[in-house]
């Protein structure tokens, strides 16, 4: 079953606020196997002011943490959990990051996240993100669910 998530149903599932949370809508989302998301980049973003003034591109590590924002997501839909439960989604490892072209102010980044496999509470992602339907990024990310508190 494929379905859509506007801005309050991503809140409602990341721990993230302004100006860290970097999804602003769920495409698609088919349980168990794949979620589609969007990123509306604009020049108000706090991040443009430093990188760079005069040629704002997106910095790549804010791109993997989109994907990342992405994958959290997927997991604690399919986990039927969310952030409020007190959970995160964190880092465990991100492999094969490759940056193939800038994100710029007035792109649309579409976020597509697979799962490859879950074992004990790892979870293995497998992440790319598009601007025009041309690939701007991908990376393998590796995430653990972790109750905080």
């Amino acid at each position: 079953m494929t379905e859509e998530m506007d801005i309050q149903d991503v809140m409602r599932y990341l721990p993230h606020g302004y100006p860290f949370l970097l999804v602003d809508r769920v495409l698609s989302y088919d349980r168990g196997q794949q979620i589609r998301a969007l990123k509306n980049v604009t020049i108000n973003e706090p991040f443009f002011q430093g990188h760079f003034p005069h040629y704002p591109v997106m910095p790549g590590v804010l791109i993997l943490e989109a994907m990342a924002q992405t994958a959290a997501i997927l997991g604690f839909r399919d986990n039927d959990t969310t952030a409020d439960d007190g959970n995160a989604y964190l880092f465990a490892g991100v492999d094969k990051a490759r940056f193939r072209a800038p994100v710029r102010p007035g792109d649309q980044l579409i976020l597509t996240v697979g799962i490859k496999r879950a074992v004990r509470g790892i979870w293995q992602f497998e992440a790319t993100a598009e601007v025009d339907e041309k690939v701007v990024a991908s990376a393998d990310l590796m995430c653990t669910l972790k109750a905080l508190g």
